[in-house]
């Protein structure tokens, strides 16, 4: 009888965003048979699973998150068949797939909305979704894309949209709401699907009244935030989800500042887990980190449910480019063009907090390009952007698209490996030079961050204190944050001067090359010294102690 713990409480898990990953067509755009051709990459990382956004038929107003038809495959992606393909192929290889889906909204080609319009002012179809009446817009409630939440069609009638026009929300007060979502879970889970993604999971209900937003409200009485019915959809979604003789998974999108509030969807009957903003969104500073820590697990231990650490994702500054800034915390508000950064000092840094995120308790989310460094492409011409936060910004905002930038495979080549040589231009443009940061030029050197982060999830898979939940804060003083899991040791100098580490047996790894220490590189192995080892400021270690 095994005592292993369910593989999501400590599962490494990848994000693929699929428009940028790798393209096997040609067309300029990733898809699902590029995906298949690189599982290589993934099983060599050491991934448990992969994460993919939105692969569903769109026109693409949102990256994906605008779904027209949540059975069917985007033509730019593939079709259905090779979706089913993709799943068996990663699962002979171990690795599971995750799925997203996008409870809020639909997009407004979903044919639901189009029988809304059709149908006109008063019938059951626009029952699915928020239309009023009105001279003006029947709230002021603010876009999460900047202006305002209601639009109007040709009959005089308004329809909420909490992101962008082409997102109308749906109204889950509706039986069809909610025994469709049901089914599309089903639908992916029958396919092979381990778990699901919940996106904006504390938006999908409303107050009917469609009061306007307080300055000051009780808990879970926001009028489309974080309200309480939302935790029945999640109940019945569990149901479906333990129906299965494997059960699936289901892991929620939910951006709270209450970590109270953030628990309650990570009860035993809701969801699995939930992704942790808190920690993404922190400055590089060890009181910060630490506190975030604290109060992360904190939360989740009064219901049992395992943290989740992340350092990015396709929404958010990449790391390199992050932590090489004056202001390293990350925030959607705070994004504008030509911010500066040091990418040196980033680098140093985002390699620091590979080792930290990997060595804490619970599952680590890992977006694509991240392992091999890459940084926010932050020059794309004006021209090429399609991120609606940028235009909805009226500019101001560089939106999300330099996170997205295709993947480079190979030093050289028109696209760096990301499709055929002969294939068309990249849907947004790769920079010069994105060959260096390719994982054909990372793939043999030992110093390079695709070097550490294999080393990492290795040691982290092998070492038995790594993969349980054990967690014991050690005290280094106010510019380190230390902490020991079974007999291993993680240490972060967030200081200015090298930091002597305590007494081990063995330095398993090390983000950068150890003072004192004769053998240098990202891993070390070696026996005690009289001379004591030094960790450099902006650089993390795990030891044996």
């Amino acid at each position: 009888m095994t005592t292993d713990p369910p593989w999501w409480r400590t599962a490494v898990i990848y994000q693929i965003y699929p428009r940028s990953f790798a393209d096997a067509s040609g067309d300029g755009v990733g898809d699902l048979a590029g995906v298949r051709g690189r599982l290589g990459h993934l099983r060599d990382l050491g991934v448990d699973a992969i994460w993919f956004t939105p692969w569903y038929l769109s026109p693409m107003a949102d990256g994906g998150y605008d779904v027209a038809d949540y059975r069917a495959i985007d033509p730019a992606f593939g079709t259905l068949a090779d979706a089913e393909a993709l799943i068996a192929d990663a699962a002979a290889l171990g690795i599971r797939t995750i799925v997203d889906v996008v409870p809020n909204h639909v997009s407004s080609e979903h044919a639901w909305f189009q029988a809304a319009l059709a149908a006109g002012p008063g019938s059951p179809e626009r029952e699915r979704f928020w239309f009023r009446d009105g001279d003006a817009a029947p709230t002021n409630w603010r876009s999460s894309f900047a202006g305002g939440t209601w639009t109007q069609v040709a009959d005089g009638q308004w329809y909420l949209h909490l992101f962008a026009p082409e997102q109308p929300d749906l109204n889950w007060n509706h039986p069809d709401v909610r025994r469709e979502h049901e089914d599309v879970l089903r639908f992916w889970f029958d396919r092979g699907v381990a778990g699901i993604r919940v996106d904006s999971a504390s938006m999908p209900v409303k107050d009917p009244a469609l009061p306007e937003v307080p300055e000051t409200h009780a808990d879970g009485e926001h009028p489309f935030i974080d309200r309480d019915e939302l935790h029945d959809i999640y109940r019945a979604w569990r149901a479906v989800a333990d129906s299965y003789a494997e059960p699936r998974v289901l892991v929620g999108e939910v951006w709270l500042d209450d970590q109270k509030r953030f628990a309650r969807y990570l009860r035993p009957d809701e969801m699995h887990s939930a992704f942790n903003f808190d920690f993404m969104g922190r400055p590089w500073d060890a009181k910060e980190l630490r506190d975030s820590i604290a109060s992360t697990l904190d939360a989740h231990a009064p219901v049992g449910a395992p943290a989740t650490w992340v350092l990015s994702n396709h929404d958010v500054t990449r790391p390199v480019t992050r932590y090489g800034r004056a202001e390293t915390s990350f925030s959607f508000l705070a994004k504008r063009f030509g911010e500066p950064t040091d990418l040196g000092l980033g680098e140093r840094r985002a390699r620091a907090a590979a080792l930290l995120t990997a060595a804490l308790p619970g599952a680590l989310y890992l977006y694509q390009g991240d392992e091999l460094g890459l940084p926010e492409v932050e020059d794309l011409p004006l021209d090429v952007l399609q991120d609606p936060m940028h235009f909805r910004s009226g500019g101001v905002d560089p939106g999300r698209d330099g996170c997205r930038v295709p993947l480079p495979w190979t030093r050289d080549g028109r696209s760096y490996g990301f499709g055929p040589e002969d294939g068309a231009p990249t849907w947004l443009p790769q920079p010069a030079g994105w060959g260096s940061r390719s994982v054909e030029a990372q793939q043999d050197d030992p110093d390079s961050m695709l070097a550490l982060y294999r080393a990492a999830l290795g040691v982290r898979r092998a070492e038995e204190g790594l993969r349980g939940e054990s967690f014991e804060w050690v005290d280094l003083g106010p510019d380190a944050i230390a902490f020991r899991r079974g007999d291993v040791v993680c240490v972060v100098n967030f200081g200015p001067e090298p930091l002597p580490l305590p007494a081990h047996r063995e330095v398993l790894l090390a983000s950068a090359p150890l003072e004192g220490m004769a053998v240098n590189g990202p891993l070390t192995s070696t026996p005690p010294t009289s001379t004591p080892l030094h960790l450099p400021a902006d650089a993390a270690a795990w030891f044996r102690a």
